[in-house]
């Protein structure tokens, strides 16, 4: 009696596009980026998380005047 699997084989694996290694510079899927771009992209988090910051504040303090 065949003993009936259910899982794809080693080749069916290989194949597949999700399991495949990446080649540095092909595709749309690069995530890599400088380090002026970290940077920038840092530099941008911060000043969002300070306006943030300071406008929570300000509502806090408003709230606090109406009590």
């Amino acid at each position: 009696m065949e003993k009936r699997q259910n899982r794809p084989s080693k080749a069916e694996v290989q194949t597949t596009k999700l399991n495949k290694i990446p080649v540095p510079g092909e595709g749309t899927d690069d995530t890599e980026f400088s380090a002026e771009e970290a940077a920038e992209a840092f530099k941008q988090n911060r000043s969002a998380d300070r306006n943030a910051f300071a406008s929570n504040r300000q509502e806090n303090e408003e709230g606090s005047e109406t009590r």
